[in-house]
């Protein structure tokens, strides 16, 4: 009798964990570039895997990808809002220790705070990866 009752304990758990999961969906189209609001998104109680499950995590994002109505929003789908675009001239800075150096390039994607872009030196030619600081500039680590 205890250990139906453990099961059935069990069950129910696993059920309630089951019954709260929750996705978010689009309600609206939002085309690709633009930012997600509240109106946008709503949250339907299924779980899907690699979807966002907490409306606030997609509020305030860039849409990646055309987000169609009805369809889960998946974390790949979204990301910081841009501040850099492509081809936009950017500062690089390579800082370590004592030696800062400081040279002009263009961003080869479009990037938002934090993350990583690439970015062609132009004095050189050559092509390096550096993350996006929130003033805009491109920092590049060895």
């Amino acid at each position: 009798m205890i250990r139906l009752l453990h099961i059935l304990a069990l069950g129910a758990l696993f059920l309630a964990g089951i019954a709260s999961a929750q996705t978010v969906v689009a309600v609206n189209p939002v085309r690709a570039q633009n930012v997600i609001t509240a109106a946008d998104i709503d949250i339907v109680e299924t779980d899907i895997p690699g979807a966002v499950q907490d409306p606030a995590a997609a509020i305030g994002q860039e849409a990646r990808i055309n987000l169609y109505p009805g369809r889960p929003i998946r974390l790949s789908d979204i990301g910081p809002p841009a501040i850099l675009e492509r081809n936009q001239l950017v500062v690089m800075i390579y800082d370590i220790g004592a030696l800062t150096i400081t040279v002009e390039g263009r961003a080869l994607d479009r990037a938002g705070i934090g993350e990583r872009v690439r970015v062609m030196n132009l004095d050189s030619r050559t092509t390096v990866t550096g993350i996006v600081k929130p003033d805009g500039t491109v920092e590049v680590r060895p």
